[in-house]
């Protein structure tokens, strides 16, 4: 199915009342270093702590009555489960999370917040997937993916839709890109009158390999502190970004670590590692940035506190 801004425009009535808006914000610091006007989107403080919350309501109450009462279940690193659970947690269904051993506590505990039941398994894709299959077979419930999916993919870019809203004559958006949702959600909510980047870990490039190759990466071995952002890049989320989205852009685990750090002191938000690789990208990249309204998506805020890389 070709998705464009109506997916989304619908996604926004479905997924009102459920959902914060977040403000967009700035610092004169970090416009000044990078010689860009730059609006940080704060996707960090939406419910749940992660955008995520967007995609998985507008799933969950997309579901007719016959298949909801079943209940449905997600594979995750956190914020989709967190985000899954709270949205089956409003409609009064079960939810179940399978979630890598690896995954922090933090994300752990707030999937069980929620009221999901955790199903842990290996840290690795195939045994998320498999997992997940048994969960399924054995419950009978529906699957929601976290990103591989037209309505997940349609409720992350109600964020970037509202960002074009708050913020007139934006020039470009930089998100995140992990499994794709949300960058190929905003690709449907610029709707092709602003330029839309990604911004990927280089321990993580499945998503440049295939955008620079226009062939999809299917299995990669991540090395990245951004644990959002260690998922392969999904098949529908592939075809968006290939056809629309103007670059992908590689950051180093420093540089995530100096705009994560920079985002806590002169944003004074604290934000998860796969939120900072936006700015990270911008500072890495200042001539294709300088002088340019950006909005950057800070997509997370959901931090081990006595785990910080700095």
């Amino acid at each position: 199915m070709a998705m464009s801004l109506q997916h989304v425009l619908e996604a926004r009535r479905r997924i009102q009342g459920f959902i914060h808006t977040t403000p967009v914000m700035q610092s004169l610091h970090l416009n000044e270093r990078t010689g860009s006007d730059l609006f940080f989107k704060c996707e960090h403080l939406q419910k749940t702590g992660a955008f995520k919350a967007r995609g998985a309501a507008n799933a969950v109450f997309a579901l007719s009555d016959e298949k909801a009462k079943t209940g449905v279940a997600t594979h995750s690193s956190g914020n989709h489960g967190a985000a899954l659970a709270r949205a089956a947690q409003l409609r009064g269904i079960p939810a179940w999370i399978v979630v890598p051993e690896n995954a922090l506590s933090s994300k752990k505990a707030a999937i069980r917040h929620y009221g999901a039941e955790i199903i842990e398994c290996a840290s690795t894709l195939d045994a998320r997937e498999s997992s997940l299959a048994a969960l399924v077979k054995d419950k009978q419930c529906q699957v929601v993916p976290p990103y591989d999916d037209a309505l997940v993919i349609a409720g992350q870019g109600t964020a970037g839709l509202e960002l074009t809203e708050q913020v007139d004559h934006l020039d470009c958006i930089v998100a995140p890109v992990g499994g794709g949702g949300l960058l190929a959600g905003c690709v449907l909510a610029a709707d092709g009158k602003i330029a839309v980047y990604g911004a990927e870990p280089a321990g993580a490039d499945d998503a440049y390999r295939s955008f620079q190759a226009g062939v999809r990466v299917d299995s990669h071995k991540p090395t990245t502190i951004a644990d959002g952002l260690r998922t392969v890049l999904g098949v529908s989320n592939f075809e968006i970004i290939q056809s629309s989205v103007k670059d992908i852009l590689l950051v180093s685990e420093d540089e995530i670590i100096d705009a994560m750090a920079l985002l806590w002191t002169r944003l004074k938000q604290v934000v998860e590692p796969s939120s900072a690789v936006t700015l990270a990208a911008v500072l890495r990249n200042p001539d294709v940035f300088r002088g340019k309204r950006v909005g950057l998506m800070l997509t997370g805020g959901n931090v081990d506190i006595g785990d910080l890389p700095f």
